[in-house]
């Protein structure tokens, strides 16, 4: 006598998927101690440093308090003249944190914010070439402001980003979550100072309007974790398709 021991076989997955979900947890770096909203996790990051968990991320060192970043070496910059377009030009900044334009030549764009360089080249064409020049610069690229994408997203990699990028804009930019992410468990690690620091961000409640957008900066580092229930959940649709297959073909003694 043959008989299929299917439906026993799924109660038995079943269990066993759900076991897993109880063992695992999804959870991101811990908060231990500390001051409210601000907590050291155990563990140097590098040399002496600690990892800390806040409630919310400062802009880094280098963005003039987030108020725009810093030209880099390397940056490609649309710089445009109103009016004037002979002297528009797409320009890189060269290893000394220069760009050439015409009429003025050599000028300093290293160091400064895009607002700064519009005056400074304000002035230079003002002072000898036009009357109250309307300058304007855009970042195209920023090769020094890249942020990596990590975890369940589609497209994990490292991306460049241009200013006033937002934390919905990187999920999008890696294709979005992965079924099982646990949008209220995204974790954004910044280097601020000779601090490390991580905060975590409920990717729902950003979608609601609940909270604000965070800005994301250069040197960023996004993390999705994933969710345990939907793990388990995910494995066990997978054991159930295997079983299902397999009942079919495979006869067991009794």
């Amino acid at each position: 006598m043959v008989v299929y021991l299917r439906g026993r076989f799924v109660v038995a997955l079943a269990a066993a998927a759900f076991a897993l979900a109880g063992c695992s947890t999804a959870s991101g770096p811990e908060s231990r101690g500390g001051s409210p909203g601000v907590s050291a996790v155990s563990g140097g990051v590098t040399g002496d440093a600690t990892l800390q968990v806040v409630q919310s991320l400062p802009p880094p060192a280098n963005t003039n308090n987030g108020a725009d970043q810093l030209i880099s070496p390397s940056d490609v910059l649309d710089v445009g003249v109103f009016q004037v377009s002979d002297l528009n030009r797409t320009v890189q900044v060269d290893s000394a944190g220069n760009v050439s334009l015409p009429l003025v030549g050599t000028q300093k764009a290293a160091g400064l914010t895009v607002r700064a360089l519009e005056a400074s080249l304000e002035r230079e064409y003002g002072s000898k070439y036009l009357q109250n020049p309307d300058v304007t610069v855009f970042m195209k690229e920023s090769a020094g402001q890249k942020v990596t994408v990590d975890g369940e997203v589609n497209r994990a990699g490292i991306y460049p980003i241009p200013a006033n990028t937002t934390l919905l804009q990187i999920v999008a930019l890696a294709g979005g979550f992965r079924p099982v992410a646990d949008v209220s468990k995204v974790y954004v690690f910044r280097q601020v100072g000779p601090k490390q620091l991580v905060a975590n961000m409920n990717v729902e409640a950003v979608r609601n309007g609940a909270q604000p957008d965070p800005k994301i900066y250069g040197g960023d580092k996004v993390v999705v974790f994933s969710s345990s229930s939907k793990v388990a959940f995910q494995n066990l649709k997978e054991s159930l398709g295997m079983v299902a297959n397999a009942g079919r073909f495979v006869p067991v003694p009794y």
